[in-house]
């Protein structure tokens, strides 16, 4: 039996959901060298994590030492619901649309572990391989970028210039020697609509963000109390942040997602501020349950709540 090769491999992940799949070269590449330098400049804030396993992250031979290639995968999550790049309405609570379904995790995870399954079945020697949908010591944008899934934009996303950037991530180290695809070129060209529209200017320079400054971290990885100072730039943002992707010009036509798996969730889909605010806990748990949003929590969306709450009284609304 032949190898198994990477058009095969590409072929079986579109047909289990995958939009976009290609293979990049498990090697140190130079993009990866800058997270040192991001962490020592204090930007991962309270992420400790991060920080417990940078030495990983400056290459996946580090996680699997047997690692020849990395198949990096992209789907598309973005679903027919009207934008809201102004946070004109703070009546209403915005939540990051990757968040409106179920989690990512779990559904994107489960799709990698049938294509590991297969690659299992259909390669005729035994290999070694590790799954991860953001949840490993892996720069996946890097590698994603590596194997020409997209380029990383200047608001740190990573763009597909047929899909757009409203893309879950998740990638396969293994230790097959498949052929490699040719790294995405960037095309964001002195567009810098992401850097100006980022409501607490956390995007510091192209490719460049200040985490401690980002609504989504503020909203989703911070502990205790947001800063006074950045708490107008939240807005109505109860679950993260969209701006920077509404506004750019690759996601002026976006592919759309029919996936049930990330329809909106009736307790999320264009609800406002007041009736977000008027559940009990425990239905704010039932609508958590298996969502992104767990990861905040009943106390740590109600706090974001009363931020943005207080962001509307001061707008006189």
């Amino acid at each position: 039996m032949d190898r198994l090769t990477s058009a095969a491999v590409k072929a079986k992940a579109r047909e289990l959901g995958f939009d976009a799949c290609g293979v990049a070269p498990a090697a140190d590449h130079p993009e990866l060298r800058f997270f040192d330098e991001w962490l020592e400049r204090g930007w991962a804030g309270e992420m400790s994590y991060l920080h417990r396993s940078a030495d990983r992250r400056r290459d996946v031979r580090r996680v699997l030492p047997s690692a020849c290639t990395v198949i990096a995968t992209a789907t598309v999550y973005n679903t027919n619901r009207p934008y809201s790049t102004e946070s004109a309405d703070l009546g209403r609570a915005h939540i990051a649309r990757y968040a409106w379904g179920d989690d990512y995790h779990d559904v994107i995870g489960g799709r990698l572990q049938a294509l590991l399954a297969w690659m299992r079945e259909a390669s005729p020697e035994p290999f070694d391989a590790r799954a991860y949908v953001d949840t490993g010591p892996v720069q996946e944008r890097v590698y994603a970028q590596q194997a020409g899934v997209g380029w990383i934009g200047k608001n740190t996303c990573l763009i597909n210039s047929d899909l757009g950037s409203w893309l879950f991530l998740g990638e396969i180290l293994c230790s097959l020697p498949l052929d490699t695809d040719s790294p995405a070129l960037d095309r964001c060209g002195t567009c810098t609509l992401c850097l100006e529209a980022c409501p607490t200017q956390a995007l510091v320079a192209p490719g460049v963000l200040d985490s401690t400054r980002c609504v989504s971290y503020l909203t989703i990885e911070l502990r205790g109390a947001i800063p006074d100072a950045l708490q107008s730039g939240i807005g109505s943002r109860v679950y993260g942040c969209d701006v920077c992707q509404e506004v750019c010009p690759w996601n002026a036509k976006p592919a759309m997602s029919d996936d049930p798996a990330w329809q909106p969730r009736r307790a999320w889909d264009q609800a406002n501020l007041a009736s977000l605010s008027g559940k009990s806990d425990a239905e704010l748990r039932e609508a958590m349950r298996g969502s992104p949003m767990r990861r905040t929590k009943v106390a740590g969306l109600r706090r974001n709540l009363a931020v943005a709450l207080a962001n509307k009284r001061n707008a006189g609304l």
